[in-house]
């Protein structure tokens, strides 16, 4: 059984979903949180760089937190997808895919992003595991090792520049005829970075661990770590049905208080953040919760 109608709806119940809805639970609000239970990173093997969880397993940190969260007996549960959403008189109208409709003064969106993977053989299957995006997430266990950036340009240049950091045993693959400026160039090869501009083909791989990058031309070379910024798109086109904003870069926009450009809309998480991390998910999240019971107590009094 579900109340009719709750405080705030969360629709995305990961890391950040989570920690909004325990800042919510615990300021004694009337919390639904629906998920899907598809978070981006079910497929990477360890979290790192989230400070009393680092190496924890995602799902394991992210069942954790939900256990804490149902603690809260405001605050419940409903697993299925949010389909469509509507702006009623008195806030929210949220329908789920089984027909399930339920209703609120305040929507918190924590839906992440979609990763738009090259159509590359072995690109999806090593994602999260070998083929990375975040030093700071996972540079660490692959320090020193022999390392692949694959981008171009401007972007090429800068990420190479900082994995450099993590390795010096680094190619920069630029999948095609490169873009980068000559000074580039010389910077990259003055530090020893190889250019290899041939493009990729597949990637060979043992239960996503790459072991080798293999060309168009036929030619390989064996790697243990692939650093590659996929581009996205939001995982939830509700927001923008809704009337909120996207930034250029496709995130949602947000104020300083996570507030969307529709009021009683707010965002966390991947969904808005460029820099993407659990930890970074698990701070605007909690910020969103606080913001909205602020605005509900402001509403209120």
């Amino acid at each position: 059984m579900y109340n009719n109608k709750y405080d705030v709806i969360i629709i995305g119940g990961s890391y950040s979903g989570l920690s909004a809805a325990m800042s919510l639970g615990r300021s004694l609000r009337n919390v639904l949180v629906i998920d899907s239970g598809l978070p981006c990173n079910r497929q990477t093997p360890h979290s790192h760089n989230f400070i009393t969880h680092d190496g924890e397993k995602p799902a394991i940190i992210s069942a954790k937190a939900k256990l804490q969260v149902e603690f809260y007996d405001t605050v419940e549960f409903y697993q299925g997808l949010a389909i469509s959403a509507d702006k009623t008189d008195n806030g929210f109208e949220i329908k789920t895919e089984s027909g399930k409709v339920f209703s609120s003064k305040k929507v918190l969106f924590a839906t992440g992003v979609k990763d738009l993977l090259p159509e590359i053989p072995g690109f999806a299957e090593c994602w999260g595991i070998s083929v990375i995006h975040c030093p700071y997430c996972h540079g660490y266990e692959v320090k020193k090792e022999k390392t692949a950036v694959v981008a171009n340009g401007d972007m090429g240049f800068e990420y190479a520049k900082m994995i450099s950091n993590w390795t010096k045993d680094l190619r920069l693959i630029t999948n095609g005829k490169s873009t980068l400026t000559l000074e580039q160039t010389q910077m990259l090869k003055k530090h020893n970075v190889e250019i290899i501009e041939e493009e990729i083909f597949a990637l060979e791989h043992e239960n996503g661990n790459v072991k080798n990058i293999v060309f168009r031309n036929e030619s390989k070379i064996g790697v243990k770590a692939i650093y590659f910024r996929a581009p996205f798109k939001q995982h939830c086109i509700l927001p923008e049905y809704l009337g909120c904003e996207l930034t250029e870069q496709g995130l949602l926009k947000v104020g300083p208080f996570q507030k969307t450009t529709i009021p009683g809309i707010f965002a966390s998480g991947d969904c808005h953040i460029q820099a993407r991390s659990v930890a970074m998910a698990v701070s605007s999240g909690t910020l969103a919760g606080a913001m909205i019971n602020k605005e509900l107590i402001d509403d209120e009094f």
